[in-house]
């Protein structure tokens, strides 16, 4: 024993679980061991497709990988969550590709030979994957550019280089296998001349006819009883349809946090402390920069568009009496205080038509000198910009064409050239380089501002954050982990017990808290039913107290969990059948429309134009709508128990239309081809059994 604690202190607790495992093989069954080995291997690894499992290890690797080909692509890491969430679908997506697509489609006798492959990298049927990467100035593919790539890599003692074109080929090869599967699963989608002309008959097929419906009503028929033994029969019949994946339904508590009053007028002391200043500063950038939640930004502003700031500021600014120089009044939204000042008024158009020269790095340096040859005239500026440009040559127009900008459109640091005289050419710093404009063109100017916004919102101090916390904890505190302890906790204190049915692991919207919450289906995950949680700290927002009140495990629905749902699908298929045998016996005999209209109360409704292709826009009951589109002409039907109550109709007129073509029978097929190439993936997935648990680690 003194042996296995040291081994304990030295690597962790898990070594000890292992040989707590090998000690206790001796007395229990060795299945059993192997049952809780599989349980602890499932809890750590990121998935499992088609019997291969991914650990985390395996996932970090390709995890790493996509994240070079990322930097190396677009020469920064993947920083934003959606640029990470694109990196780690790409690393699963590659597992999937490996054990479920390929092994799929070279099943299906496909292949993608070594002599294919080097005709798609470099041969005459080259990739668009490679194709829109390696182009010369015009954008067109450029054959000796990716030469020169190839010849280069043996001269990257990096590496990345090689990596990268070792990615480009995998993934060329592996979108051919996409394009031949689909080739041949859409091939296989033929219509016959002889299926041609049925569909163009059907769809263009259209009756006419009278009915009398008589509804169900809302009421319950307590004299139809569903027993359990037929909801089980149900159930087995239809078990496909109760396929469900893992989710938990949790009861939870939400505290929110709020800035509280005392926040609220610090906020509005330190406006006024500094209004003064920011009134008469006159560096008004420097100012915002120490004493503002906003910065100040050379953007011109017309009216309206300040709104999305605070109407009171955008009144101000563009009230007639005010000019260039005037300071507004402290102004509040919600929690946040302004104080505007206008600091210049000028016509400036929304557009301008732009020419540019993107100099960067050790080129900046001739940015005078070129500047010279343009002004001389010795050289005209699409020459300078398709000889020295970094920004390459446009789609359209001439080198040097930035085109029609706005200041939605435009590159940060150049907002002068909204103001700058026509035809003249000058020189920018911005984050990306030297720019040499030329603003050639431009709509009609109106009047717009230049202003200055100092803003302060008033955010949870410290004292505010930790008594939210504190109700969060008494709150936990009083449940002391049980359900119905919390459940009287609320209802004591009249607290709002809010509930999320079906939370998927790794959901991130949890009703109103829907900011990075997984930390709740985290927790939810790893919970008993009926146990409630400590404090979950949702980045200091929300303090959440939370209940797990079921677990839906992956697979299918238990019977116990479906029942009420079945039991309603069987208790209107009975109330169907007992009011349509009703209609038939108050009905029998009667030899006209009008007739069994007056025998039930209603009277007889009619409808042109019902087509069975398009029951779905209709606005009737769809079981009705199959049942006339198939019904003889001039016969009364037997009760036909509906959706929503029991109909007795006779078809009076067929209408043979040509509205429906062969072009719409192709476009439809086509549509359908689609929606099925789409569904592939998916459902290869499903065959394979895949397992995804990503969310666990990310």
């Amino acid at each position: 024993m003194a042996v296995l604690e040291k081994i304990r202190v030295k690597f962790g607790i898990l070594i000890s679980v292992v040989i707590a495992l090998a000690l206790l093989s001796f007395i229990i069954d060795p299945n059993t061991i192997s049952q809780v080995a599989s349980s602890m291997s499932s809890k750590y690894r990121v998935g499992k497709i088609d019997g291969n499992s991914v650990s985390y290890q395996d996932f970090d690797n390709e995890l790493n990988y996509q994240n070079r080909i990322f930097e190396y692509m677009y020469r920064r890491n993947a920083n934003t969550d959606q640029e990470m969430e694109y990196v780690r679908n790409m690393a699963w997506k590659t597992f999937v590709d490996r054990y479920v697509f390929l092994n799929n489609a070279k099943k299906a006798g496909i292949q993608v030979g070594e002599a294919e492959l080097v005709d798609l990298t470099s041969g005459d049927m080259v990739s668009p994957m490679i194709s829109q990467i390696f182009v010369d100035e015009t954008g067109a593919f450029s054959k000796d550019m990716l030469s020169n790539y190839l010849q280069s890599m043996q001269y990257d003692q990096t590496g990345q280089a090689r990596m990268f074109w070792d990615y480009l080929q995998n993934t060329v090869t592996t979108d051919q296998y996409y394009v031949k599967y689909n080739s041949l699963f859409n091939s296989s989608n033929f219509i016959n001349p002889l299926m041609m002309t049925d569909e163009i008959a059907e769809n263009n097929n259209s009756v006419g006819v009278e009915f009398v419906m008589v509804p169900y009503g809302y009421q319950r028929d307590t004299t139809i009883e569903v027993t359990d033994s037929e909801i089980r029969s149900y159930y087995k019949e239809h078990k496909k349809l109760y396929r469900q994946n893992a989710s938990r339904d949790i009861e939870y508590v939400v505290f929110e946090v709020k800035p509280s009053q005392t926040d609220i007028a610090d906020a509005n002391e330190k406006v006024v402390k500094v209004y003064d200043e920011f009134s008469s500063t006159d560096n008004v950038r420097n100012f915002l920069m120490k004493n503002s939640d906003s910065q100040y930004t050379d953007e011109w502003y017309k009216k309206g568009e300040l709104r999305t700031v605070s109407t009171d500021v955008d009144n101000f600014v563009f009230d007639p009496d005010t000019k260039t120089g005037d300071v507004s009044e402290v102004i509040t939204k919600d929690n946040t205080f302004y104080v505007a000042r206008i600091m210049d008024t000028a016509m400036v158009p929304d557009s301008v038509f732009v020419k540019g020269i993107l100099l960067q790095g050790v080129q900046t340096d001739l940015a005078d000198s070129l500047l010279n040859v343009i002004k001389s005239g010795k050289d005209n500026f699409g020459n300078v910009a398709a000889q020295y440009s970094a920004m390459g040559a446009p789609q359209s127009g001439e080198p040097g064409d930035y085109g029609w900008l706005t200041k939605n459109t435009m590159f940060p640091g150049i907002e002068s050239i909204f103001t700058a005289r026509l035809n003249d050419v000058y020189v920018v710093d911005t984050q990306y380089g030297k720019h040499i404009l030329k603003v050639t063109d431009r709509t009609e100017p109106v009047q717009k501002k230049k202003v200055a916004v100092l803003e302060k919102e008033a955010l949870p101090s410290g004292n505010t954050i930790n008594e939210y916390y504190v109700q969060a904890n008494e709150l936990a505190t009083k449940a002391d982990g049980k359900y119905e302890n919390l459940k009287k906790v609320v209802d004591e204190e009249g607290l709002a017990l809010l509930t999320r049915n079906n939370l998927r692991e790794g959901d991130e919207n949890v009703g109103s808290v829907n900011d990075r919450t997984k930390e709740i289906s985290k927790w939810a995950f790893e919970a008993k039913e009926g146990k409630v949680s400590n404090v979950l700290n949702i980045n200091n927002d929300y303090y959440v107290v939370a209940a797990l009140k079921k677990i839906h495990k992956d697979g299918y629905a238990p019977v116990a969990d479906v029942a009420s749902s079945i039991s309603s699908i069987i208790y209107n298929q009975k109330l169907g059948e007992k009011k349509a045998a009703e209609v038939a016996g108050k009905i029998e005999g009667l030899g006209s429309m009008e007739a069994i209209a007056e025998a039930l109360g209603t009277t007889v409704s009619t409808r042109e134009g019902i087509s069975f292709s398009s029951y779905m826009n209709q606005g009737l009951d769809p079981k009705f709508i199959g049942a006339v589109s198939v019904a003889e002409e001039g016969v009364i039907s037997a009760p036909l128990a509906g959706n929503i109550g029991v109909y007795v109709y006779k078809v009076v007129s067929h209408d043979e239309g040509s509205s429906f073509t062969e072009e719409d029978v192709k476009n439809r097929a086509a549509q359908m081809s689609y929606y099925a190439s789409q569904s592939l993936l998916p459902v290869m997935m499903q065959d394979a059994d895949v397992e995804d648990n990503r969310a666990r680690f990310f």
